[in-house]
């Protein structure tokens, strides 16, 4: 389903965005890797850009900056954030730090947008909440050039099952097929993945992480334009049973993962 029409159910992955030093190198590099269309947004935003592919929402792009809007030093690092849909922001931030995680960014309107909050899980893995009021989140997925699939790698996977399914209702269940690796359903939809740190890419002792999987229609040449243009492979392609994938930075060091499922049915 590209198209996105209705409210993401609660636990679901609705928005991404990347953080970075270099705001409109940012929106270079993704114009020519997935076509997206974005520029620089307005003050009152922060300067925020919602990028688009095809004229919808897809992704956005802010540059990193002190709350005064000066340039921090040292920069932090280049991250994409990974948002779960919630209905109640305030009710879900109880949860949060009653069940051993905890807010690294209290419950925020964006304008009449909808409401935002970044948290941390009990396993150290950081994710962004969000309730819609006049923007939804993305309305293309599941198509080249836009999110696909969003998956936590974590230290500590009963952990994380335990702390999830009590904050937003995410059932963790052993996937069919792949040995240590878990699907993620809201209700009875699933909307991502678990698995434990060092699987891929990253090494055993890494901090726990969401990573965000884009669809392309060839990873190869994917990866390939992503090295012409300063980015760097973590985990170079390779056929899954999801389908023909890798893992790469762009050249700010954000990591994302590429995958063609033409073949299959998704990861």
């Amino acid at each position: 389903m590209p198209d996105v029409t209705g409210p993401y159910a609660p636990g679901t992955p609705c928005w991404i965005d990347l953080m970075v030093p270099d705001q409109q190198a940012a929106l270079d590099f993704y114009r020519d890797l997935f076509g997206w269309q974005g520029e620089v947004g307005p003050p009152e935003t922060g300067g925020y850009a919602i990028c688009a592919k095809d004229g919808k929402p897809v992704a956005g792009i802010m540059a990193a900056m002190n709350p005064d809007g000066s340039t921090p030093d040292p920069a932090p690092p280049s991250v994409w954030t990974t948002y779960l849909a919630t209905e109640d922001l305030d009710a879900t931030g109880r949860e949060i730090t009653g069940n051993g995680g905890k807010l690294t960014m209290p419950p925020t309107d964006v304008l009449t947008l909808g409401r935002m909050a970044v948290a941390e899980d009990p396993t150290g893995a950081v994710f962004g909440l969000w309730q819609a009021k006049d923007f939804m989140g993305a309305k293309v997925v599941n198509e080249p050039g836009s999110l696909v699939w969003n998956e936590l790698n974590t230290n500590d996977t009963a952990a994380a099952s335990g702390f999830y399914a009590a904050v937003l209702g995410l059932r963790a269940t052993p996937a069919e097929g792949m040995p240590g690796y878990f699907s993620l359903a809201a209700g009875d939809r699933t909307v991502g993945g678990m698995q434990a740190l060092g699987t891929l890419p990253a090494p055993p002792d890494g901090p726990s992480n969401w990573l965000t999987y884009f669809s392309v229609d060839d990873t190869d040449s994917t990866v390939d334009a992503v090295i012409r243009a300063g980015g760097s492979v973590l985990k170079p392609p390779f056929d899954m049973a999801a389908g023909r994938m890798a893992v790469v930075q762009d050249p700010q060091g954000g990591a994302f993962a590429v995958i063609d499922a033409s073949t299959t049915e998704g990861p």
